[in-house]
């Protein structure tokens, strides 16, 4: 092909390489990262389409480093959680790739004033570049004029499409919705839901993603199903035992992630309920809690690692000129997958 045939290899994305391969975004981030989960095939396509655009992630990051060192900054909060272990995961993988620095600083605050200092003192430190989990990424879309920053920033997991930049995420809501008709396909009813917390988008979208199951299935939704988390292993314990203690307790709960279905293990084991026989436990994310525990947990695998590399992947690419025609509200959609282990099973004894 000649060069005049290809395009810039500036204007070239991963997103680019993904369309002229056939396959997705997250795909060529593994081929181009080394994994060997990939097919020969697969990988084959992706190189050719790479030859074919001219596209040079590793020379676009050397470039960029040979002016001024490119340093991505993460804020994060509770360092205990396994969701944030795997976003450190894939944003060093990622960044080595690229040959970029990772900056990282704590925020257990999650205020708009507290959010604006942590990210500040990232700028100051010599991050020109944001990847932002949740909830920090929400907190910037919801008040964007408290923010104002040439920095690019990425949202890696936000709970829905968010106005002001772009991101990498599952669909939480039809991950949601498919784990709720999981457990209705089992002949669950009475479906117990324990929501995360208020400022966190994902809490609102699975939420409405378990209602749009129950109404397809002409289930009427009872209010005292619903209980209030806040994604930890503790506020997980208080809802258990407040659905648990019912007058007519479900046959089945969905934690919306896994440390709260897992408290939810806990608490029946607590009360001699037997899982799956008399109580079906669901989760979400497939962290490393949901093989820990017995049995092993029914959970959506939202694929965090990838997820956080693809984003931080991204982010160098919105560094890369030129930057006038990037879509930085754009969103790119990670396929989630239901992994069914021991946790659950059909409907086979009256409400606990």
């Amino acid at each position: 092909m000649s060069q005049r045939s290809r395009r810039s290899s500036s204007a070239v994305t991963i997103s680019d390489v993904a369309a002229r391969a056939g396959v997705s975004a997250m795909t060529v981030s593994n081929v181009l990262i080394g994994r060997k989960k990939v097919l020969e095939s697969t990988r084959e396509a992706v190189h050719k389409a790479v030859e074919e655009l001219g596209y040079t992630p590793n020379a676009a990051a050397r470039a960029l480093a040979s002016a001024s060192q490119l340093r991505i900054g993460l804020i994060y909060r509770n360092p205990q959680s396994a969701f944030l272990s795997a976003v450190l995961v894939g944003a060093l993988n990622a960044s080595a790739q690229l040959g970029a620095q990772l900056l990282i600083r704590s925020c257990d605050d999650e205020t708009e004033e507290a959010t604006a200092a942590a990210l500040n003192g990232l700028v100051r430190s010599g991050a020109n570049a944001l990847l932002l989990p949740p909830p920090f990424c929400e907190i910037v879309d919801r008040s964007p004029g408290l923010f104002v920053t040439d920095v690019p920033m990425m949202a890696l997991s936000p709970g829905r499409e968010l106005a002001n930049m772009p991101g990498v995420r599952v669909d939480d809501y039809d991950a949601a919705r498919a784990m709720t008709a999981r457990l209705i396909d089992l002949g669950h009813v009475r479906i117990g839901l324990i929501e995360g917390p208020e400022q966190h988008y994902a809490s609102a979208t699975r939420l409405a993603g378990y209602r749009a199951a129950l109404a397809a299935a002409g289930i009427e939704e009872d209010g005292a199903l619903i209980a209030k988390g806040d994604f930890t292993y503790e506020s997980g314990l208080v809802a258990a035992r407040e659905l648990l203690d019912l007058s007519r307790s479900p046959t089945a709960i969905f934690g919306a992630n896994d440390d709260m279905a897992a408290a939810v293990v806990s608490e029946a084991h607590r009360r001699g309920i037997l899982i799956p026989d008399q109580l079906s436990v669901v989760g979400f994310d497939d962290t490393p809690i949901a093989v820990k525990i017995w049995p092993p947990l029914t959970t959506v695998r939202q694929p965090i690692v990838e997820i956080s590399e693809l984003a931080t992947q991204r982010l160098v690419e919105e560094l890369r000129p030129p930057r006038s025609d990037r879509h930085l509200g754009s969103t790119v959609y990670i396929p989630f997958s239901i992994i069914e282990r021991e946790s659950t099973s059909p409907v086979t004894a009256s409400p606990v």
